[in-house]
Parts: C-alpha cells; structure tokens; sequence
C-alpha cells in the first residue's frame, strides 16, 4: 500500500493552491480544502514560506475552514518545524480554520519515513477552535501532553510511530475527543510504541466521548488485539479499526473469546494473514448480529526457520 494525496478533508473537497505561475481560477475560501505545497525538485520552484504567504494574500483566508499542508522542502533534509511556525504566526489570520493535516506527501515524493516532522503541539495552542488534526510521518515527531478543548478529530499516519507519541497523546487531556487514528508501525522506523503504552487508553475514562479507535498499521497487531478484547473502552465505541498490520488468528481469535464487539457498526481488519476458517467465525459471529466487518486483504506469511515473517501495510 502507498499512501497519496488526501482527496478530502473536514468533509471538504481538496483544492490545490496554484504554483506561482500558473492562473487558475480559484473557489470560495469555506467551500474546500485548501492543499499548500511546493516542488523543490524544480528548478524554479518557490519556497514554502513564499507559497504560504502568497496563499494568504490571494484567498480570503478569514473564510478557510480545512487546510492541507503539502510538501514543504527536501523531506528527509527539511523537517516541519518551520510549517508550524508559520501556521501559528498566521493564527489571526485563519480564523475559522477547524481542520489541519500536515505532511501530505505521497510516495512518489517520499516515502512516509523519510517525512521529517516535528513537535505540532504549538498549532494546538494556536487554534484552540480546531476540531481536526492530522499529520503524515513519525520520524522526529513530537506531541507532549496536551489540553484542547475542541479537537474531535486526531490522526498520524507513519511508518512508525515514537512511544513517546503514543504516550504524549494518551495523557493529553481532549474532552471533546470523537476519532483517534494511530498508526504504530514497525520498530524498524521507530514504532517502538507497546501494548502498556495503550494501557491507559483501553482502560477508559480518557476521552469520555471517543466513538471510533483506530490502532492500525502494527506489527504487534496481535498484541493490540488481545489488549482490546478485554478493554473497557470498548464498550463506548461505534467502531473499531485494527487494519493494515499483521493480525493473525492468534490475535483473531482473541477478539472472539473477549468481551462481545456486537453492539458496534463496523469493525476493520483489511489487511491481515487470517486463515479463512478462522475468518469465516469472525463472519458469523459478527455479522450476523449486523455489525460490518471489512476482511480483505489476506497476505502470505512466509517461515524462516522457527520465525514466522509477517509485514504491515506501511513501513518505509
């Protein structure tokens, strides 16, 4: 699976900026989502800070309600600090701003690992109205200990995602919380995250009106889901998404023997190396109570000797 450029955000079509010279006509500011890049790989490419400024000129930025942030340099030379500092200078400037994702870069232009990122807490700080907040890329990402009141939206897309980021969005305090997407990773590209690093997460009360948990993209898929089979959160979502990693029956099997998952409206596990017949009890059991299961997707593992090799959907 490669990862490319968000089709939508905040429920907003994408737009993209126009370069310097070319003239496009451009929409209302609130009617899209408005994607901020460059291409340093051309010779006559602008800089970010010149693009976004040049954004902020030419779109009545007081009406931009979603805001994608693109390629902003050599992304394994240039990392994002300086997107966040000029996001929070612009802070007067983008009043109705409610959705940000940073880092929307596809494979052609980098791999996600090579996605230089940084601490984006500041843009918390900045837009205490933002209810939407993604980000692509863990290498060099920071997310310390947070209060926000009205974020209900929270992603990171990575190849591997830093325990310390884990750990930093678990303890955040972010009442308002609805859809928690993390992409763990392998170790191999820093996703040294563990199972008690979640613990406090799956226990409850954290995010009293979280609805959806995505833990997704892991090689300890199996882990994760023995850990949610018996978690009390569970209980308060609508939706569970355990995709793209290296669930297995043993992890499979888990989630059936655990607490019953039938009060949910979907449950996603595309992307996995589950036997059929092992697939074929999730199926019943799950959708014959009408809960939507998603398990597309079965890899191949392969053996070498006493080692069983399994691979995610996103690595590098």
């Amino acid at each position: 699976m490669s990862v490319e450029h968000l089709q939508e955000l905040h429920g907003l079509p994408a737009f993209e900026f126009p370069a310097e010279n070319e003239s496009t006509e451009l929409p209302d500011a609130g009617s899209v989502a408005w994607a901020v890049r460059v291409s340093p790989y051309e010779d006559d490419s602008e800089e970010f800070a010149d693009a976004f400024e040049r954004f902020l000129t030419k779109v009545d930025t007081a009406k931009v309600r979603a805001l994608i942030i693109g390629q902003w340099g050599e992304a394994y030379e240039d990392d994002a600090s300086t997107v966040v500092d000029l996001l929070v200078a612009a802070k007067d400037r983008l009043p109705s701003l409610e959705a940000l994702f940073i880092g929307d870069l596809e494979a052609e232009e980098a791999e996600i690992s090579w996605i230089q990122q940084a601490d984006v807490t500041p843009v918390l700080h900045a837009f205490p109205q933002l209810r939407e907040l993604g980000v692509r890329g863990g290498t060099d990402l920071k997310f310390p200990a947070v209060r926000h009141e009205s974020l209900r939206t929270l992603s990171f897309e990575a190849g591997g995602l830093p325990g310390e980021v884990v750990r930093g969005v678990v303890a955040s305090e972010l009442p308002a919380l609805e859809y928690l997407e993390l992409w763990l990773g392998v170790e191999g590209y820093g996703g040294d995250a563990t199972v008690a690093d979640l613990a406090p997460l799956l226990a409850g009360g954290r995010f009293p009106h979280l609805r959806h948990l995505g833990l997704r993209n892991s090689e300890i898929q199996d882990e994760i889901a023995a850990a949610v089979a018996s978690a009390p959160l569970v209980a308060q979502l609508t939706s569970l998404d355990l995709s793209l990693g290296v669930l297995s029956d043993e992890g499979a099997l888990a989630l059936l023997d655990g607490q019953p998952l039938t009060h949910l409206k979907w449950i996603d596990l595309h992307h996995n190396f589950i036997s059929e017949e092992v697939a074929d009890r999730l199926r019943t059991t799950w959708e014959a109570a009408g809960v939507e299961v998603d398990l597309s997707e079965t890899g191949d593992s392969w053996e070498d000797g006493d080692e069983i090799h399994r691979y995610t959907a996103v690595s590098e």
